[in-house]
């Protein structure tokens, strides 16, 4: 027999069943009581004004800079994760500090006031969509400031999240990490859910640009850009393409780095269906 307080948490398509006083897979949502909640509300493990291109986010509002604010806690398992240190950590995990959203958003007015070319707030460094419900109120209250919201995910979440932030959020990056399903397995989602997230986002009138990191043997054929980038195409053409350069990271070590003609040829493939493609790390 279940215990009557297990709870199954909606925010992505893993729907963890989760006892009370417990974490899900993500390892910040929570059961309180029988409900599930936000557990790494308002703890925040990173703050700091970045160039809005470092999101990256390359066709809105360009040399402006954003306050980035990240938590701890991510709903997949990527071995390349670049920001393991707290995107694959708990609350005992990493250290953090309470800001509230009024707090947030005092603070990114307070450097707007500083330096007219910070516009706005960047929901990201580890997954933001495992806490939505404070990207939810952090954004309401940054669009009652006049500042813009960013959001940088991986983009597996239930339509129902998505729909929450729908109008809330100006720009997004969303990662689209590859269709292959072996690899799609090994990260641990369902490209069908990113690729609804960032349809969602478009067809809301949200700027979009989506990311890929080419890997070296797992999404770096010709064949598989150029699937995501006609996928893109005939999403939405308005959507800017990032492809970008991997280096060696956590459980990923033993991959050599992207060698840098490959990212621009694979850019060039993009650009057949896409009509902004960009390359980083290069």
């Amino acid at each position: 027999m279940s215990d009557a307080r297990t709870a199954t948490c909606r925010t992505c398509p893993r729907s963890c069943r989760i006892p009370e006083g417990g974490v899900g897979f993500c390892r910040s949502r929570r059961n309180v009581g029988g409900t599930i909640v936000a557990g790494n509300y308002g703890r925040v493990t990173s703050l700091a004004v970045d160039p809005i291109e470092k999101k990256p986010l390359a066709r809105f509002r360009p040399g402006s800079t954003l306050l980035s604010v990240g938590s701890y806690g991510c709903n997949l398992r990527c071995p390349f994760c670049q920001n393991h240190q707290i995107a694959q950590a708990g609350e005992r995990d990493v250290p953090w500090s309470e800001v509230s959203p009024e707090r947030l958003v005092a603070l990114a007015c307070d450097q707007h006031r500083q330096d007219r070319r910070m516009i706005g707030i960047a929901y990201t460094y580890n997954e933001p969509l495992v806490g939505w419900e404070y990207v939810r109120d952090c954004a309401r209250l940054a669009h009652e400031h006049g500042l813009v919201n960013a959001l940088v995910s991986n983009g597996y979440a239930n339509a129902e999240v998505i729909d929450q932030l729908t109008g809330l959020i100006d720009a997004a990056n969303i990662d689209l990490k590859g269709t292959d399903p072996s690899f799609c397995k090994e990260c641990g989602y369902d490209v069908a859910i990113v690729k609804g997230t960032i349809a969602s986002l478009a067809h809301a009138g949200t700027h979009v640009e989506v990311t890929t990191l080419v890997i070296p043997g797992k999404n770096d054929t010709s064949e598989e850009i150029a699937s995501i980038a006609r996928w893109l195409h005939e999403t939405d053409d308005g959507i800017v393409y990032h492809l970008t350069r991997f280096f060696p990271c956590w459980r990923m070590l033993d991959v050599p780095p992207t060698p840098v003609e490959r990212v621009y040829e694979l850019a060039d493939v993009a650009r057949k269906y896409v009509t902004h493609v960009h390359v980083g790390n290069c």
